[in-house]
């Protein structure tokens, strides 16, 4: 017998969520960044990036 239980929070009990990045070899919280660095950060776009060897059965890295 499987009983799903649904939490539910109201917005005064949420805790925010810090974002860390790398910036220069380091990381800092995004909340620390300044005007302009956080507009470069808003602007990123990320990717994933293929295997080298399509043909490596072995490969971990293929799309799950």
């Amino acid at each position: 017998m499987t009983t799903e239980t649904t939490i539910s929070l109201k917005d005064e009990e949420r805790q925010p969520c810090e974002v860390w990045t790398r910036v220069m070899g380091y990381h800092r919280p995004v909340s620390a960044f300044n005007a302009g660095k956080k507009s470069e950060h808003e602007e990123r776009q990320f990717f994933k990036e293929p295997c080298a060897s399509t043909l490596n059965q072995d490969c971990t890295c293929r799309n799950e």
